[in-house]
This record gives C-alpha cells, structure tokens and sequence, in this order.
C-alpha cells in the first residue's frame, strides 16, 4: 500500500517540538515485546491533525498511526493533563512571537434562531406545543384534556398527578382527590 507523505503544514514546527518532547511521557519498552510504541511526534501531528481537520480518528492519514492508536495515546495524555500543558506552552511561544495584549481580552458570540425552529408558541416560547392533553394518538388525532389517554396510561398518569398535587397543597396522602382536582383546574391542568 502507498502511503502519501502529508504537508508540512499539519506538522508541529521544529522549535515547538523540541518543548513539547519535553513534557511527553516516557514509556519503557515492554520486556515481552510486542509491538513497538509510535514514535510520538508522528503521534501529536496525528491528534493535532484530527483535532484541526475534525475527521474521524479512523480517518487520519496512516502516516500518523492508525486512529484507535491515535486515539489511544489522546486519551491516555489527556488523562495525565498533558494538553493542558501544551496548550501552555504555545501561548508562551506565540507571546514570544507576536505578543499576547494579556490585559485585554475579548469573547465573540452569536445567538440566532434555530434554522427550523419554528414560531414562537404564544407566551412562553420556551414551551412545547404539545403539553396539557394536546399529545397526538396513534390515529394521529389529538386526545383533548379528557380522553381516555390511548391506553399509553396517561389515565394513570394524570390520576398520579392529581394525588401529587394534592399531597403538595398541604393534604397528604390521604387528601381528598377532589380538591386537588379543584385544585388543578384553577391552575389550568
């Protein structure tokens, strides 16, 4: 199989390599064998590859590993907060670089309406439209507020809710069903 070489633009620079590898774990070499470990700059040019790209670990360039191995090492230096601390580093290097104005920081945002989101569902539009019986049945006809709930216990449902709501209202558990039935009505359930 021919493995094409990736551009140099998915690699980590000289300089910045030589800081990283300094922070990458050791791993001794198992004394049964097996097979070797990945050399570890390939490795962070493969996360670094997937974490830019957003493929799929499985889709990275075989250059880089395979993508479980690739993934592997992610979550095994994730664990030991590795990327924390190269994330630390590459700030110092770009501040050594082009200079971070630490004394001034801004965050960017934007909050648009869903793009099938819908219209707004009258007071609240927070709210589903389907609440208070207005569920459709499996004839897709809606059960309106007295049905008998389509045998999916809704019945047994909204006689649970009664008795909830009137242990909540200061009855207990022994309370008349009927004023939380009252009860409910007036709140508009």
């Amino acid at each position: 199989m021919d493995i094409k070489p990736i551009s140099d633009q998915w690699r980590i620079p000289d300089p910045l390599w030589g800081r990283f590898q300094a922070i990458l774990p050791k791993y001794p070499v198992s004394p049964k064998g097996g097979q070797p470990r990945l050399n570890p700059r390939r490795v962070l040019d493969g996360i670094f590859y997937v974490l830019r790209t957003g493929c799929q670990w499985k889709a990275a360039p075989r250059e880089f590993g395979s993508g479980s191995a690739l993934h592997n090492y992610f979550q095994d230096w994730t664990r030991r907060g590795l990327f924390r601390e190269i994330w630390r580093i590459a700030l110092e290097e770009y501040d050594d670089l082009k200079g971070i104005d630490w004394e001034w920081q801004s965050i960017d945002g934007a909050m648009t309406k869903a793009p099938l989101g819908g219209e707004k569902d009258g007071q609240d539009p927070h709210r589903s439209g389907q609440e208070g019986g207005q569920a459709l049945g499996p004839d897709r006809r809606g059960r309106g507020a007295g049905g008998g709930g389509g045998g999916r216990g809704q019945r047994a449902r909204q006689v649970a809710r009664r008795r909830d709501v009137a242990e909540h209202a200061g009855g207990g558990p022994g309370a008349d069903p009927r004023g939380a039935a009252a009860l409910l009505r007036r709140q508009g359930v």
